[in-house]
């Protein structure tokens, strides 16, 4: 039985990737130090997955920023502004379009459909002129085959490509992005080529847009596309591989009529009804199916028997010897190698299976399916299975009848948002046009050595705290000089706002290498929750406290909210996901009441993930806002109307959702706004009412490039054309941990020179 892996991640068991681009963004290394780096990893990769058996190996999913992006500069998709001449896209054309440079922005950034990755998100126009402009995908397969790899080439597929992308700023608004389609098949023609001819004899197309509520134009799409592709894919055995949830009914049938395809891949994990779809509607005579079984989202080992029996009831269906073993979508959303985890608890890593755990795995079941079952593989894994049903540190009673007492009340605050902000503002005596960060300041080579001394025990905590102290001390004062209003204390004492709050709460384990990629270089270490979530002691309280002390300006408290938490952890897959969400609200909520009764006025709960969690489908949506919303409420619904509450959010398209952040009932929201062209504000343009506090942000803190003062104040100007004076703050998109203090330094002077400048402006029109 033969066994697939959708895609593999990226940056190496060390994170060898994420520093060799570093190095080489920072001009410390050559293009030839990067890709030697890269070379030895796709290697690597490769005879992984060939020595454990896999039959579907694939390639060209390794990527210096993401896929998607790749598939830009394959059609010679770049933007005007980067002044490509032509040719094949180099390393400066390609991060230019990731990062922006010094006299360009980057092109927008959004979510991967409902994951914390990130992708560069096309722009188009009818003027567009596409071009064989990168050659990755062949070069990459030619690579593996001299390894005596014989890959199955991965291309973003067409249609999924255009319907990702966006309409270039001042496309007019009739313009429908499929209308380019026949302008980019003949592109795919010659790849598809190249491949046939360097002897590829399978080839993968993603198409996961076919999980989405799609219209009959769209879906008509798919069936043109791949009708003008069959001549050339004639001789190709051709996959389409969708994934991250159920094929919706009108899609699965179009799919399954697609000229010229062999072989269609489904997510069995997040798409449970697809196995009924698969079973009641079947799969063209001689076709293969590849079973998505082995959750490509999460840690948790699998449950072999349960994929055994799914696997077995889907061989009557298309036949034995046309079924493929599968993971249900790319590993690159999980972490590496379970093996780099020599500390983590015994019991509770016999639960997991990283990504090169979950290869195994896969090619257990298929092993199983052609009657060659291990069976002292699948005794381990079943006695894992039942470990953790009854591992007593999974559930804790008390907990749970907290969370279930949360049904019948709605957890809004009693004083409308109106009457708090006035209150609110009786004690914080702001300026027009506040000016604050979002959270985060750089996050140096120094202060990430006394961390991580701290944690060896290599250094006292009376020596700890005295280096965070003195770090806090810095942040406050550059904010004071450069007369920002409301300040931060930059969380020196967190390396990432999940994993931070995480290791203090009970209920989740964490480990030491497992890294998953975010966006470019940006890697995050996910905490896993394995069981019922508390807090057992206060979490920032102290640090908080400390720094107001050095300041009479209001100093923010800052948290993560329990949306984002539960998004941006490895969540356990026993109970509902808004059980547990529930539990970490009730968590924070003390951490929010402490806060206050320490003095803290001001108090941030980041909910940055809760639009990434969306659902795909439409249906599905208002039970998930309803629990998402519900949540946030909880965590502040007891605070006084003079204790201000922020919340933040970045990087996903929050129009279609605008009225569920309304109903979030905080007093401030700072959001993204730069980088997607100030898309937010055309939802102001369109008469939405917002009353509460709102900043979007007002420079790109993903790019190095350094705004002017006339940029921001020209920003901010757009925001009062729709937004009231009297509820607009200024702010960056984001926190600025990532940036370096020569970057930021700068760019807070601008932005609060732009305030200022347009305070005066604003008092001179009175």
């Amino acid at each position: 039985m033969a066994s697939h892996i959708v895609g593999y991640p990226r940056m190496g068991p060390k994170r060898e990737l994420k520093f060799a681009l570093e190095s080489f963004w920072d001009g410390k290394s050559s293009a030839e130090d990067l890709e030697k780096v890269a070379t030895d990893l796709r290697a690597s990769i490769w005879k992984q997955m060939s020595e454990a058996g896999i039959k579907y190996i694939p390639s060209n999913t390794f990527s210096y920023y993401d896929q998607v992006l790749d598939t830009t500069a394959m059609l010679g998709a770049v933007p005007d502004r980067y002044s490509w001449t032509g040719g094949e896209i180099g390393h400066s054309t390609y991060f230019s379009m990731a990062r922006g440079n010094a006299t360009v922005p980057a092109m927008e950034m959004t979510k991967w459909f409902d994951t914390n990755y990130h992708f560069i998100v096309p722009e188009l126009s009818p003027a567009t002129k596409f071009s064989y402009a990168s050659h990755k995908a062949v070069s990459e397969y030619k690579e593996a085959k001299a390894l005596g790899v014989d890959t199955v080439p991965v291309l973003v597929g067409p249609v999924s490509y255009l319907l990702l992308s966006k309409a270039a700023k001042g496309v007019e608004k009739s313009f429908s992005l499929l209308s380019l389609l026949d302008s980019i098949l003949p592109i795919y023609k010659e790849v598809v080529a190249e491949l046939k001819a360097a002897g590829a004899s399978w080839i993968q197309f993603d198409e996961p847009t076919l999980v989405k509520d799609l219209a009959a134009h769209e879906l008509a799409a798919f069936s043109s596309a791949y009708a003008e592709l069959e001549s050339a894919l004639s001789g190709l055995n051709v996959l389409i591989e969708t994934y991250f949830a159920d094929v919706p009914a009108e899609s699965y049938k179009t799919l399954t009529s697609l000229s010229g395809v062999t072989a269609y891949g489904f997510d069995l994990v997040r798409g449970t009804k697809t196995v009924e779809l698969i079973k009641s509607t079947g799969i063209p005579s001689g076709k293969y199916l590849f079973a998505g079984v082995v959750d490509g989202r999460n840690i948790w080992a699998d449950d072999l028997a349960a994929s055994l029996s799914t696997l077995q009831s889907l061989e009557s269906v298309v036949g034995k010897d046309k079924l493929v073993v599968s993971t249900s979508c790319s590993l690159m959303h999980t972490a590496v190698d379970l093996v780099n985890e020599t500390k983590l608890d015994s019991e509770i890593k016999s639960w997991l299976a990283f990504a090169a755990q979950k290869v195994v795995e896969v090619n257990a079941l298929g092993k199983a399916l052609a009657g060659q079952k291990d069976e002292a593989y699948f005794a381990a894994n079943a006695a894992a299975q039942a470990s953790r049903r009854s591992s007593p540190r999974v559930n804790n009673e008390e907990v749970q009848k907290a969370a279930a007492a949360l049904k019948g009340s709605d957890h809004r605050r009693a004083t409308p948002v109106s009457a708090r902000l006035d209150a609110q503002q009786k004690k914080l005596n702001l300026p027009v046009l506040p000016t604050t960060t979002i959270g985060s300041f750089p996050q140096t080579m120094d202060l990430r050595r006394v961390r991580r001394e701290y944690k060896a025990k290599k250094i006292s905590e009376e020596d700890y705290v005295s280096a965070i102290k003195e770090e806090i001390s810095k942040v406050v004062k550059i904010q004071e000089e450069l007369d920002i209003d409301v300040l931060v204390h930059g969380e020196p004492e967190r390396n990432d706002m999940v994993e931070y709050f995480g290791e203090q709460l009970s209920g989740f384990a964490f480990t030491a290498n497992g890294w998953v990629q975010s966006y470019g270089s940006r890697c995050v270490k996910p905490p896993i929750i394995y069981g019922d979530v508390s807090r057992p002691n206060p979490m920032t309280v102290f640090w908080s406290k400390m720094a107001q002390s050095m300041t009479p300006r209001p100093m923010k408290g800052m948290l993560t909210g329990p949306v984002t938490i539960l998004n941006w952890s490895f969540v356990r897959n026993d109970q509902p996901r808004f059980e547990t969400c529930y539990q970490i609200a009730l968590a924070i909520k003390k951490e929010v009441e402490d806060l206050e009764a320490g003095g803290i006025q001001v108090i941030q709960i980041d909910e940055a993930a809760l639009r990434e969690g969306l659902p795909l489908r439409k249906s599905e949506h208002a039970f998930y806002l309803d629990w998402a919303v519900h949540s946030f409420r909880i965590t502040n619904c007891g605070v006084q109307d003079t204790t201000q509450i922020h919340t933040h959010m970045c990087y996903s398209n929050f129009n279609d959702i605008i009225h569920s952040i309304i109903n979030m009932d905080a007093d401030v929201i700072t959001i993204e706004n730069s980088r997607s062209d100030e898309k937010l504000l055309s939802v102001f343009r369109e008469g939405v009412t917002y009353g509460a506090g709102i900043g979007p942000g007002v420079y790109d803190i993903h790019s190095p490039r350094i705004p002017s003062t006339e940029e921001i104040a020209d920003r901010v100007n757009k925001m009062l054309a729709v937004l009231d004076t009297n509820i607009l703050w200024v702010n960056p998109d984001c926190g600025l941990k990532t940036r370096k203090y020569t970057e930021v330094k700068p760019a807070l002077t601008n932005m609060v020179a732009a305030a200022k400048l347009i305070r005066t402006q604003l008092a001179s029109t009175k």
